[in-house]
This record gives structure tokens, sequence and C-alpha cells, in this order.
């Protein structure tokens, strides 16, 4: 990325060096989130180059929306746009990017990835090889002494456990620093010593509320349950996923995930793919949990269940009682299963990452949107806003047509 002047000539320029200790933060995290794997160590996620799921190309004009009163293309600048990927009725209707990616760049997912773990643990669900009323510690037992217990891994998926931990993004030391350095994604300070996420767990022992209340974002809570699918599986996250999920829905390429420095997974928010696969997994949903070729991946219960009228009026109260209502202002949401709900006529479901990484899924109007971004906050409300508008009119040109 010349235009920036980072990473450039050998040895680049000490000014232009990303690092363990900038990569999320401006300007060094335009370049860092197409190059994760260069910072963090990851692990890969193998897809089937015998089973790629074709996307067939059939462009709409989508250059012509107005979005917040600025063209298409100011929205794009606007939201700070790597990629974006609409696909309708399984064909690519748009595609753009910029900032140096491409159609075969990985970019990191940030929370994102909580959505694909929860599909993952839909799959095991499905299969009777985990079920969500379980206690946390009948797979954690490790986990005994401490806030977890009394969980269940349903209050993890749905962000409901009653965890004492604050998700400040903009904290500078507390426990949000210290599960940073244990997940392998801060540098340790003179004198730290080596942490990891399992290690890290083990540190919560304090309750904010009774497991079952209120919607309260903790990341931890996604990267346990990365634990809970291991043992449930009997092999590496990365190995389940591909195995599961990856392979079977026909991913163009393999994608990868950070881990620690024993190997534990980010499961939370270190997931890194391509734009088009990360809609290959939208259409997954579009198309009831079944490949091209019909085979059942994610059961369909599992889907329909996300947006079941029968859970808006405890899981909108939950959500309304919790830390992210602020962000979406007026709408009737919800959050099931690591995806979040926007219910209505047409429900939409979607995913939500820091500094703008999301998916969204309109499974009646057979719509998929994907689109990662560089923000430079981790939460800006702003840009959630008008990335919102920018999914509401191309979901109303959609409807139209």
């Amino acid at each position: 990325m010349t235009e920036i002047g980072l990473m450039t000539g050998f040895p680049p320029d000490p000014a232009g060096q990303v690092t363990l200790a900038n990569w999320r933060t401006p300007p060094f995290h335009r370049w860092a989130f197409q190059h994760v794997r260069e910072i963090v160590p990851t692990a890969d996620i193998a897809c089937d180059p015998g089973r790629v799921r074709p996307l067939p190309a059939a462009p709409a004009d989508l250059a012509a929306l107005s979005v917040a009163g600025m063209t298409f293309a100011a929205f794009l600048e606007a939201t700070d746009t790597d990629a974006l990927v609409v696909l309708h009725r399984g064909q690519v209707a748009w595609e753009s990017y910029a900032h140096g990616m491409t159609a075969d760049t990985p970019h990191i997912l940030m929370s994102v990835s909580k959505s694909i773990l929860g599909i993952v643990a839909g799959i095991l669900a499905g299969a009777g090889r985990l079920d969500p009323a379980d206690p946390v510690t009948r797979w954690i037992p490790e986990l005994a002494g401490t806030a977890y217990a009394g969980a269940s891994l349903r209050h993890l998926l749905d962000m409901r456990a009653g965890i004492g931990f604050e998700e400040n993004y903009l904290a500078t030391s507390g426990p949000i620093i210290a599960y940073r350095k244990a997940q392998n994604w801060n540098p340790l300070e003179p004198g730290d010593r080596p942490s990891d996420l399992r290690s890290f767990f083990r540190t919560l022992t304090e309750a904010d509320g009774p497991h079952g209340g209120r919607f309260h974002y903790v990341s931890p809570n996604t990267d346990l349950l990365a634990w809970v699918i291991e043992r449930a599986a009997g092999e590496r996250y990365a190995d389940v996923v591909g195995g599961l999920l990856w392979q079977p829905m026909g991913a163009a390429r393999s994608a990868y995930i950070t881990v620690d420095r024993l190997g534990a997974p980010r499961g939370a928010g270190g997931f890194c793919a391509t734009a088009g696969d990360l809609a290959r997994v939208g259409q997954l949903l579009v198309d009831g949990g079944r490949s091209r070729d019909g085979t059942a991946i994610i059961p369909e219960a599992w889907i329909d269940d996300l947006t079941a009228p029968d859970r808006a009026a405890p899981d909108r109260a939950a959500w309304d009682a919790g830390d992210f209502a602020a962000y979406f202002p007026g709408r009737p949401m919800r959050y099931r299963s690591k995806w979040y709900v926007l219910d209505g006529a047409s429900p939409l479901v979607f995913c939500l990452g820091v500094n703008g990484q999301n998916l969204f899924v309109d499974r009646a109007r057979q719509l998929v949107i994907a689109k990662f971004s560089s923000h430079d906050q981790a939460m800006d409300a702003d840009r959630i806003t008008l990335t919102m508008q920018g999914v509401e009119a191309i979901r109303a040109h959609f409807a139209a047509g």
C-alpha cells in the first residue's frame, strides 16, 4: 500500500513499520487487516479446491444508489470500505475493492468471527455432539471456581453470561489488556510473564449479574466456546471449521485464524478470509444450510431459530437492557447464537466486527452483503448508522426488482 507508505522498502522505513504494538491503530491498521498472519501467529483453515462453489456474475446498477444523500461511491469511501461483495440469488451483483484489497486478499473479520463460531456450534449441536443447555463446566471443569460456574453454553452463545468483564476498546490497562496479551494481540511489557487464553479464563472470577440476564458483550465467552468445540469435536478448532464448514460450503481459498502462544484460537475475532468466501457463508444461510448439491451443512432449524418469533420478546428485552442498544437506536434488535437480528417483515440477520466488518443476510430477498472496512475507531456510531443506511438502500433496490 504505497499510497500511505506502510511496509514499503527493504527494510521498511521505521515510521511505516506495522508491528504487534500498532497494528490495530490508524493508519497502520489498513495494511495490517490484510496481512494479519505476518504479525500474529495463525492456524490454517483449509478449503477444498475440488469443491469450490462458483459465484457467477449478474451485475446490478448499485452505483446509481443514493445513501443518506450521497452517491454510492461516496458511501463506500465514507465508511472506509476495503471490500464489498453483494450476492443476489447466489450471483455476484456487486464486487468492489479498495486500499490494496483484491478478491484474493484475506482480511480480518474481527467479531464476525463470533458468528462463524456460532454456525460451527450449530453444526455440532445438530449432530448431537454438544447441547446448548450443557453447563460450561461439563466441558471445561477447570473453570468450576470462576464466574462461569452455573453458566450454560446457551448463555455464552447469546452473550447473556453474568461475567464481570468490561469490553472497553479504549482502555489502556486492566483485564481487557491482559486479555489482549493472552491472545497474542498485544506485546508483553517489561516484567510481564507470558500468558495464554486458557489461563486467562481462570482470572474471570467476578460476576456482574445473573446468568441469563441482560445482553452483556464479553468476547472471552466466544474464545471459551472455541475451547468447548475443540473438546466436543476432539480436534483443533481450525480443523473443525475447515472440515465442517469451510470445505463443504465450497470456500475458494483457505482462511486462517490467529492463535495464542500455545495454539489456542481467537474464536472471538481472529478469523481472516476473503470477502467472496465470507459472502459464501451468507449464501449458505440463504440456502437453508445446504450446499449447492443439496447436502445439509448447517441444520436449518438452527438458522430458523435466529429469527424465531417466539424468541423475539425475551431476546429483545435482554438486548434493550444491554451494552449495544445505543448503536442501533429505534431498531427492533436482538442477539441470538452469535448473530444480530433486526426483526421485521423481512428479518435481517447480520454480523458486526470492530472497525467496520460486516456480513448481512436477508433470506427472504436471497440477498447477502459482505463488507470489510478499516474504520479508525473500533466502534464508530456514525459509521455503523451510515452502514445500516447503505444496507437498507441495497435491500430496497432488490425488493423493487
